[in-house]
């Protein structure tokens, strides 16, 4: 285990699930971990087990009012929780989505800004360093001008009952395409197949249109057989692929393919694969520190 460090900054984990123990893990090593709530005495014993000087708490209203929290609770309890800590006048992490329509996340918006609180929402790719270095690679023209991606996020469950897959799957997709084109899209279309429950597609195509021509695809599933986490940003110079089940010198590939033609027909020009050069940065580790900085230094951005 890393050494323990000892932040300013005490902060209460809110929700001790599958993803709140990694977000647990990673506020203790940094010496924030001030508690853990979670209304499951199962999910506490475990808390207890990997950290047992930490304090526990069963209910919202048990955690201490000073402290910030983070919260990895089910999707459909998010904004409400982050509204009540929010009101209580606490900072407040929340993991993706903020919520499950366009108004309470808008509320939630209006209501850190009223009370000047840092309301934080978890997108862990933005901190994935093969991502940052995509980002770089595009900014200093690698890929040259940027023609279409295509993102894959696919799996054989956990199957949700309380969001779509486009709900759970989509935001990482979505936030690193936006983050890379650096705009909105004009257009966005999406269709889904309801497959295990009527109300709640398992499977989702998104289709992203900007006005400067580039186009996006997004394939999100619960129903594949195998998984897959990958990105293909196709430019008219290069393209890259971040494959996240790849081993750390494999998960971010550049291909210098071009494109040649002859007698009016257009041929492939394959290049060989080149592994970019990513540090080695837990996600999750910058995540959390993002989140305390920010608390830390109410003037950073």
């Amino acid at each position: 285990m890393p050494e323990l460090q000892t932040a300013a900054t005490r902060v209460t984990l809110v929700g001790y699930g599958r993803w709140g123990r990694n977000i647990g893990r990673n506020l203790h090593e940094l010496g924030a971990l001030a508690g853990v709530c979670d209304t499951s005495s199962e999910n506490r014993n475990k808390a207890a087990a990997a950290m047992p000087e930490v304090p526990l708490f069963a209910t919202a209203a048990d955690v201490p009012p000073d402290h910030a929290v983070a919260i990895a609770a089910p999707a459909a309890q998010h904004a409400e929780l982050a509204e009540y800590f929010l009101q209580r006048g606490q900072h407040v992490f929340v993991e993706k989505p903020r919520a499950l329509n366009i108004a309470d996340g808008a509320r939630l918006v209006a209501l850190a800004k009223e009370r000047n609180l840092r309301l934080m929402v978890g997108h862990l790719l933005h901190y994935h360093p093969a991502i940052t270095r995509l980002a770089e690679l595009i900014n200093a023209g690698t890929l040259g001008r940027m023609r279409c991606m295509y993102s894959h996020r696919l799996n054989l469950g956990r199957f949700r009952r309380e969001e779509s897959s486009l709900w759970s799957f989509a935001p990482h997709d979505i936030a690193i395409l936006l983050r890379i084109v650096g705009s909105m899209p004009e257009r966005v279309i999406a269709t889904g197949g309801h497959f295990l429950h009527p109300q709640i597609a398992d499977t989702t195509v998104t289709q992203l249109a900007w006005a400067n021509g580039v186009q996006a695809h997004i394939y999100v599933s619960w129903l594949h057989p195998f998984k897959e986490q990958r990105l293909v940003v196709v430019g008219e110079d290069a393209m890259a692929v971040f494959d996240d089940r790849q081993p750390l010198q494999e998960k971010l590939v550049l291909y210098r393919h071009g494109v040649q033609w002859r007698d009016g027909v257009p041929e492939p020009v394959r290049a060989e694969p080149e592994p970019v050069a990513i540090d080695p940065v837990e996600p999750l580790r910058a995540e959390m520190q993002t989140f305390i900085d920010a608390i830390e230094n109410p003037a950073s951005k």
